[in-house]
């Protein structure tokens, strides 16, 4: 269960959040992170994704980054701000040389906190507990497609296609893994 200033460090993809509310404190309203998001963070492949049941904000503390909302890029820099609706499919990315922070909220929270700390035991599982470089192979996506089923409610992939996500999900399940 997610604590108020607890650390979920995703340094292998390039970001750190630290919970600020948990569902827990806003009774389900929200979950509120702050980021970091290093260099480079998702410049190769981000997840575009959508929340059919949250809104999602964002906005920037320090540094410049770029989000993905519905079909282009869009650069935001210190002091903006931007909420994506529920079902919009989005992404960001951190094309800078810089670390950018953010204040980040899932609206309302639904099992988010979960999903972040589930990402954070898959990253443990395919990194030798965050102490190597993450790869996406094969085995990587498997993982990270049992989780992606896991949390439909929360989050739904929309690159990579979420039917790969179902079935490369279900092929994991009869492989039983687990994180």
């Amino acid at each position: 269960m997610a604590k108020k200033n607890q650390i979920l460090d995703m340094t292998p993809i390039g970001m750190k959040f630290t919970i600020l509310q948990t569902s827990a404190d806003s009774q389900g309203k929200s979950l509120d992170l702050h980021w970091e998001l290093l260099p480079g963070c998702n410049m190769k492949d981000p997840l575009v994704h959508s929340h059919p049941n949250a809104i999602e904000t964002y906005e920037i503390l320090e540094g410049e980054m770029e989000f993905f909302v519905k079909d282009k890029w869009i650069p935001a820099n210190k002091g903006d701000k931007l909420t994506v609706p529920k079902g919009i499919k989005h992404a960001f990315r951190n094309p800078s040389q810089d670390m950018v922070t953010v204040f980040n909220t899932h609206q309302p929270a639904l099992k988010m906190e979960n999903y972040f700390e589930d990402v954070c035991k898959v990253l443990d599982k395919l990194t030798d507990n965050r102490k190597k470089d993450f790869k996406m192979n094969l085995k990587a996506m498997l993982y990270m497609s049992v989780l992606m089923n896991h949390y439909r409610n929360d989050i739904i992939a929309k690159n990579p296609p979420d039917a790969a996500i179902k079935v490369l999900g279900y092929i994991g399940n009869l492989l039983r893994l687990d994180y």
